[in-house]
């Protein structure tokens, strides 16, 4: 004999009474704008979010030419003279600077850039330990992110800032 178990399904409309804000999107993108201490605009880019990490991308011009280190730094905050507003290197793991170090490195650190004689750039960089989503390693949190570059090369390894000199171009990443 055959028994038959009825299933109930219940299928729930809203039709104009109270409905639910929809759930926040990660961010996939972001922007900034950099400024040299004088107010000088010297670029400007975005942030995408991959798979693969945040690729940053920026047209840079009127940059002094040679070997520059670029980081993303762990605050919000581009204030001149020096910049030293934007904090840190960006480090929610709070492991040793360099790409070279042993110890690991801090997710802020970049490659460096070269900008050639007359000061005009296209920067690609992959940042592969940060994010825009929310969560760990978002440079998106309360306090948000700079992208900073210095006056000189990235060295890899000396903590805390690779010995790349002093802060000369900064700017706020931005929603």
């Amino acid at each position: 004999m055959r028994r038959f178990i009825p299933v109930v399904l219940v299928l729930a409309a809203c039709h104009g009474g109270s409905r639910s804000a929809p759930a926040p999107q990660a961010a996939t993108s972001a922007s900034f704008t950099l400024q040299t201490a004088d107010g000088r605009e010297v670029g400007r880019g975005s942030l995408q979010q991959t798979p693969a990490g945040v690729l940053l991308t920026a047209d840079l011009n009127g940059m002094p030419a040679g070997t520059h280190g670029i980081h993303f730094h762990a605050v919000g905050l581009c204030n001149a003279p020096d910049f030293a507003s934007a904090g840190g290197h960006f480090n929610p793991s709070a492991k040793l600077h360099g790409i070279r170090n042993p110890m690991g490195h801090h997710a802020g650190d970049l490659t460096n850039i070269s900008i050639p004689e007359g000061g005009a750039l296209r920067v690609e960089v992959l940042a592969p330990d940060v994010r825009l989503g929310p969560g760990d390693g978002t440079l998106l949190d309360a306090d948000g992110a700079a992208i900073v570059i210095h006056a000189l090369a990235d060295d890899y390894q000396t903590d805390p800032s690779g010995a790349s000199g002093s802060r000369i171009a900064c700017g706020v990443v931005r929603r």
